[in-house]
């Protein structure tokens, strides 16, 4: 006879699995429902996964606390970072300055991703399924192309960017030295992320370019595609070279009217993409769904006695503590991203002003980022 569920997980990625654990904890039967790996050759954007997050502190601790902390050669610990505008703007951040360890870790995907499915399935409250069962409460983790929340009739606001992000992982001449690159110019945005722990030659490549370039970019060979980022980014590294597949996605800016509501007579709740999406310039997308899967496990831990799981107020305290801090990150993302994708003399001049004002501005520019850093 099948098991009944307190909670039932729609999406097996990074969020999904995590909320999964820390529900467990909580002595909740769980059903997480997962998606078989993509076939070799598949179309699938998970196929030769050449992804890299920015994970902060928070992020840190709360993936230590389930005992799924990837080693040094999967997380590699960032000590500066470089910030490049188009006509001599610069903003620098050091982990020494801050007196902290890190600036923030940079995780290799699969990876990680291995490790939550392995402590997922030896997790005796975690049963795997197929497809989904019926349960008190959903939790719909499925990403920004969300299955779920459309049948569910999810209201998804959306903006498109006309830029899209081009992923993938380069060798380079020069050690990166934990350092992490961003270069803003003429509407682009290229990250450098280094990978390979504190010894590392190789990093991961976020290059957000305007849409009409991106077929140019994912055909030519791997020689001259090499060669663009080597001029992108000033021959930082030295030669490039390309060691993955290219993977690309368009940008947008995007949420959820509704992060939680009833579906059929069930209690459903949002998390992650599947719940909004920022402009990756600043990485903060994981951070921000491993904060709603923490927000969302505290929130059902500290649930009167008399509440089940899919109570409509418990989850609307939960919507109303994470939609704001989302609302603000997605704003400030929004309006960087405009702000750097302007042409002309003036709007460069002004923004480089602005950004060698904030790298002078002392307390302004600590306080910013230990707030990235969680």
């Amino acid at each position: 006879m099948t098991q009944a569920f307190d909670i039932c997980i729609r999406g097996g990625g990074i969020v999904g699995r995590t909320l999964a654990l820390l529900l467990a904890r909580e002595r909740l039967r769980v059903g997480l429902v997962v998606q078989p790996p993509a076939a070799p050759g598949s179309d699938s954007p998970l196929a030769g996964d050449v992804r890299a997050y920015a994970l902060n502190a928070k992020s840190r601790a709360l993936l230590e606390s389930l005992r799924c902390w990837p080693d040094a050669l999967h997380a590699t610990e960032v000590l500066a970072m470089q910030v490049k505008g188009d006509e001599g703007g610069e903003v620098n951040f050091s982990a020494a300055d801050l007196k902290v360890p890190g600036l923030t870790w940079i995780v290799d995907v699969p990876t990680l991703e291995a490790q939550l499915a392995e402590a997922a399935r030896f997790q005796p409250q975690i049963e795997l399924l197929d497809a989904p069962q019926p349960a008190t409460l959903t939790v719909i983790c499925e990403g920004r192309a969300s299955n779920t929340r459309a049948e569910f009739g999810i209201d998804f606001d959306i903006t498109a960017y006309p830029q899209t992000a081009i992923a993938a992982r380069l060798q380079c001449q020069t050690a990166h030295a934990q350092t992490a690159y961003q270069w803003f110019s003429q509407g682009e945005i290229l990250a450098f992320l280094p990978l390979q722990g504190p010894q590392g030659n190789s990093v991961g490549i976020v290059w957000s370019v305007l849409r009409e370039r991106v077929a140019d970019l994912l055909k030519v060979s791997a020689v001259e595609f090499c060669q663009q980022l080597e001029v992108a980014s000033f021959g930082r590294l030295g030669k490039l070279s390309l060691i993955s597949e290219r993977s690309a996605w368009p940008l947008q800016s995007a949420h959820a009217q509704r992060w939680a509501g009833s579906h059929a007579g069930r209690a459903w709740v949002l998390a992650g993409d599947a719940a909004h999406n920022v402009h990756p310039l600043a990485g903060q997308g994981l951070n921000l769904g491993l904060s709603d899967v923490a927000m969302l496990a505290k929130t059902l831990h500290q649930r009167e006695y008399w509440r089940n799981v899919g109570d409509e107020k418990l989850l609307r305290r939960y919507e109303r503590s994470r939609k704001a801090e989302v609302l603000v990150m997605d704003s400030t993302m929004d309006v960087l991203q405009r702000l750097f994708s302007r042409q002309g003399t003036g709007w460069q001049a002004a923004r480089n002003w602005g950004m060698n004002g904030f790298e002078r501005s002392g307390w302004i520019k600590q306080w910013v980022a230990r707030q990235a850093m969680g």
